[in-house]
């Protein structure tokens, strides 16, 4: 599930919000994917640490789709929900959104599907009981 659930509105809880920096361009002045990625990755990983208590680190980022630029200035905000739960693992469906120049109705813009081990203190690799979801 890498598009929007409703592509007019936001879906999920808001997990992130930041603003799109001019040291955060791409040569053509939008904002760097790579940035947006890092973002997401970040949003993803605070709802999945927060579902499941415990650390948790990314194994996989399926299917991310831009559908328009980040333009400096612009309040981006990260949707996440969750999309599946299994033993050790959560997927994330992390959905950015935008208001340009912080202002006006959001818009969505890129939307990916983030997976997420749960690690213990030693960096192994943990079940997420049924109490931690």
């Amino acid at each position: 599930m890498t598009e929007p659930l409703n592509p007019d509105e936001p879906q999920g809880e808001v997990s992130l919000r930041t603003v799109g920096m001019p040291a955060d361009t791409n040569p053509a002045g939008h904002i760097f994917g790579g940035w947006v990625l890092s973002q997401m990755d970040m949003a993803g990983a605070i709802h999945a640490s927060s579902c499941t208590n415990t650390r948790v680190v990314t194994v996989a980022v399926d299917s991310m789709k831009f559908h328009k630029p980040i333009h400096v200035g612009d309040e981006v905000t990260c949707y996440t929900t969750i999309d599946r739960i299994g033993r050790t693992s959560v997927a994330i469906h992390v959905e950015t959104w935008v208001r340009r120049a912080r202002h006006g109705s959001p818009l969505m813009v890129t939307a990916g599907l983030f997976t997420y081990v749960a690690i213990d203190q030693n960096g192994g690799t943990t079940e997420i009981s049924s109490s931690k979801t």
